[in-house]
Parts: C-alpha cells; structure tokens; sequence
C-alpha cells in the first residue's frame, strides 16, 4: 500500500469518526433557519426604527378632532408598539447544570448500547442530553424547545423519546434493588428514621418505603371525555377514565433513592402484589430482621408492615405513627420527583409506551441527580399522600408479626415514658 492509499484510509476514519457525531443540516432545517434568521433581521430593523420615529402628525390630528377620543385611547396610540404577546404562558428558564449534563452524556455513552441517538441531526451528544433535559424540567411546549435550539419540531421529538429509550436502558444499573454489605448499610431504625440508635430484639429494621403515585396523561383516541381530561392531578376524579393516568409504584430508602420500580396503566391497580411474591419467593433481597413499610392498602405479609386501620387503641396509635414516618419519606421523595421534572404534571401522551418510557426516564435521572448531590426540594401535596380505605390482602404470619412488634415498641415507650 502506498503513502496515497494510507492517507486515503486514514480520510475515510475521519469521516466517519465526524459522521456518527455530526451531520449537516437536513434541507428543512436549513430553509428553516434561514426564514428564522432573516425574519429576526428584519424585524429587529423595524423596531430601531419605529422606536427612533415620532407618530405621525396627521394621526396625533386626526385622533384629537374626534371628540369621544379618551385620553386613554389617545396615550395607546400615540406611544410606540406594545410588547409582543406570546400565545403560551412561559415559565422562567431553568438552566441545566452543566456538570449533570456532563455526567448524563458519560453515562450514554459507557452503556451498553452503542447505537445512536436517532434524529440528533447535528446536535453533539451533550446538546442532545441539554435539549432533553429541558423538555423533562420545563414545562414547555416542542416549538418554544424548537426556537431555543433552532430545530424542527419533528426532529426534537425523535431526538427526545431516542434519549428516553437509551435512558430506560440504564433502568436495571441505577434503580436496583441493593444486596449483601450494601442493604444492610441502608437500613434504618423503624423506631426513628432519623436517629442511629440499636434496636431492641424483635423490632425491625426498615430497608425501604412502598407506595405510589399517579401521573396524568393524555387519553388514547377515542377515549376523550371532557370530563375526565383534567390537565393537573388536582382536577382529576375518582370516576375519571382510569387510562388518563398512570401508576407509578416505587420503592424508596431512607435517602430517597428509587430501589424499585414499576409503571402500570391506570386500570392495573397491582397495589404491590408482584413485589409480596418476589419477597416470598426470594427471602434473601431482605436483610435478616428487616422489612418494608408502606400504606394500607398494601399487602400486610411477613416482609411489608402496614398501619392498623379502623379503631384502635394507643398500642396501634403509635405503631401508626412510627410508620407514618418513614411514609413521609416517601412522600418527599415523589415530591423531589415533580419538583424537578415539571413534565410529569400532566404528559400530553396518549401513547402508554411512550408515556411510559418518559415516567421512567425521569426516574432513573432522580436517583443519577442524587448520587450527584443535587436534590430539588419539592412542597408534599395531599393528592401525593394516597391513603387506601381499609387493608390489602392480609396474611396471618404478617398479622402476628405486627402486633409483636406493636407490643414491644409500646412496652419500650411505656417504660420510658414512666
């Protein structure tokens, strides 16, 4: 081979090497960025000049001679053009930090998929993570995304579920269930979540919080009511089409951190039922003396403690109230979640897949943005603290299990207490 033929070989890795990263622009992106720059060059000329003109003076006449002209009236006309009115209403800008956009982009490109983000066009990968980014913590629309990155709105939206897809792939590296060494350093007291004292004999220690939450989509077609299609969770009703939303159960620990997973439709109310099997079936994801806690509702087994519902007296009354604080870790952590990720108010997505694959997204990015130390404290709502009537499925071992433990956590408070 010859010097041609090794710099001819060397050109073509170049090439390709520029091409998986960037390609030019596509013929209507170009056209389209060309009407955007000249209609901003002509516009910005128009207004120097509107600004540095008095108004005419055969209008200021005109409009005085009218006798029923109000001074009001006269003011508007007479001062320059009014601000533009934008048809939406515009949240402030949130800037996304430059090193989780880093971190994100690092993660993508380690993981085991080597295919690209399709639709990225010619967008680098941090853009990529930037522009999704966006669109998951703003609550704005794909053509105000598409002016701010000079995109079509067509190309963001493959760019955005390619970027949701790659994210969902890393599911099983960031939202896992923790073994050996590592459960047991997450376990927390059940007597105080917030203290590191050693718990007596027989009483528990907690390795996490089930429970859930609903996040509102767009109906599928053919299946609108306009009842039903209440664009916040506050207006959503019980007798809403039960496919206008999706449930969203996790499992969190003392941190906050995401250790489970699961995103159903609205009609598939599993209520931890899979999860109760998985435990039974596989006793060794709990550490020795350990549990879950979640609400009622929720099955009452050996492996989950759930609160006394109905009448009861003080022995109930605080074993309530020691699981009700580990419940309110639950409950910050979904309201860190929206907090964050403004899109999950209400997804106009009447695709469950799709819905779906952004649910997700958002909360394997939750725990990467908490292992970042960046956390956004969200305010809890009562429609985040959802409350079941009456218990779940109850089995007798989980009976026996929670009045023992009720009863030696009574006799331990009644003695300190005298």
């Amino acid at each position: 081979m010859d010097v041609g033929e090794y710099v001819l070989s060397a050109g073509r890795a170049v090439l390709d090497m520029v091409e998986r990263e960037w390609q030019p622009l596509s013929p209507g992106e170009l056209e389209q960025r060309l009407d955007q720059a000249v209609e901003e060059i002509l516009e910005s000329d128009l207004m120097a000049k509107l600004k540095n003109q008095s108004p005419p003076t055969i209008y200021v006449q005109l409009l005085q001679s009218q006798a029923n002209v109000q001074p009001q009236v006269l003011q508007a006309a007479t001062s320059g053009p009014p601000e533009e009115e934008t048809a939406e209403p515009r949240e402030p800008e949130r800037p996304v930090d430059s090193a989780a956009v880093k971190h994100i982009a690092g993660l993508l490109q380690s993981s085991k998929s080597g295919a690209r983000l399709a639709g990225r066009a010619h967008l680098s990968l941090s853009h990529t993570v930037q522009l999704s980014l966006t669109l998951l913590t703003e609550r704005v629309s794909y053509r105000s995304v598409s002016r701010r990155f000079q995109l079509e709105k067509g190309n963001i939206h493959r760019i955005f579920f390619s970027f949701c897809e790659r994210v969902n792939m890393l599911e099983e590296t960031l939202i896992r269930w923790p073994v050996g060494t590592e459960a047991v350093d997450a376990l927390v007291p059940l007597r105080s979540p917030e203290k590191e004292q050693e718990e007596q004999q027989g009483v528990p220690r907690v390795l996490g919080v089930l429970g859930h939450t609903r996040i509102p989509i767009r109906l599928p077609i053919g299946k609108h009511d306009v009842e039903s299609t209440a664009p916040e969770v506050k207006r959503m009703k019980r007798e809403a089409h039960p496919d206008s939303w999706l449930n969203l159960q996790l499992v969190c620990d003392g941190q906050g951190r995401f250790l489970h997973c699961r995103i159903s439709k609205g009609s598939d109310v599993d209520r931890g039922a899979a999860l109760r099997e998985k435990l039974k079936q596989q006793p060794e994801l709990l550490p020795s003396g350990s549990c879950l806690v979640a609400r009622a509702g929720y099955p009452l087994t050996a492996h989950i403690l759930t609160p006394y519902t109905g009448s009861h007296g003080p022995r109930e009354e605080l074993f309530n109230k020691m699981l009700e604080e580990h419940l309110r870790i639950l409950d910050q952590a979904v309201a860190n979640l929206r907090a964050r990720f403004q899109r999950l108010r209400y997804l106009d997505i009447g695709n469950y897949d799709r819905a779906r694959a952004v649910v997700l997204t958002a909360c394997v990015l939750h725990n990467v943005f908490l292992d970042l130390g960046q956390v956004v404290q969200g305010e809890v709502a009562k429609e985040e603290a959802i409350t079941q009537e009456g218990e779940g499925k109850v089995e007798e071992e989980g009976v026996n299990r929670r009045d023992a433990i009720a009863e030696l956590l009574f006799k331990d408070f009644d003695s300190g207490s005298t």
